[in-house]
């Protein structure tokens, strides 16, 4: 689905324009998006199977949950509407834990140029899988792994979304972190 959202600058700050997420992707103009960590307490994560027909990293494994801010939209905001969305469970404001923001730029096959500043948030998931109910617009699977395997693993482009390694060195010191 095509939505206006903020051209961001290096800080992941509206720069005060805004354009099409198409756009976006076909210039590779920086925009925000969001990724939400969850985990539980017996230190695994949850991690979500991109759609096959995702125009990007389809049928790959990835972070609980991500999506695009909307123009005029939050970071925080963004991430408890994308919560609600892609998984069906309502997190409050004090349930996230912001980690700080990520740059990215992915050239695809497909010609799309993805440059996104990710706004990085931490969740304790409270309740069990069976609880959640995945978009199947955007989702196929979620599982939860333990931290070790993803860890051990991340790397397999085969599998996992090819994010920087120094973005998923950051995202697992954070969760050892909070999960001491």
């Amino acid at each position: 689905m095509d939505e206006l959202i903020d051209i961001v600058n290096l800080q992941g700050e509206p720069t005060g324009n805004a354009c099409l997420k198409s756009f976006a992707h076909q210039n590779g103009i920086l925009h925000a998006s969001v990724h939400i960590w969850l985990y539980t307490s017996n230190q695994e994560i949850l991690i979500q199977k991109r759609k096959e027909d995702k125009e990007t990293f389809p049928n790959l494994w990835d972070v609980s949950v991500a999506g695009h801010i909307a123009a005029g939209e939050t970071a925080i905001n963004a991430a408890l509407r994308e919560v609600k969305e892609e998984v069906d469970l309502t997190l409050s404001k004090k349930g996230l834990k912001y980690i700080g923001i990520f740059e990215e730029k992915h050239q695809h096959a497909n010609g799309i140029i993805d440059h996104e500043i990710h706004h990085i948030y931490l969740a304790q998931l409270n309740c069990d899988l069976t609880a959640l109910t995945p978009q199947k617009e955007e989702v196929s699977a979620i599982k939860l792994i333990s931290l070790q395997e993803f860890e051990k693993n991340y790397k397999d482009s085969n599998v996992y979304v090819a994010h920087h390694h120094e973005y998923y060195h950051y995202i697992i010191k954070k969760l050892k972190e909070t999960n001491k």
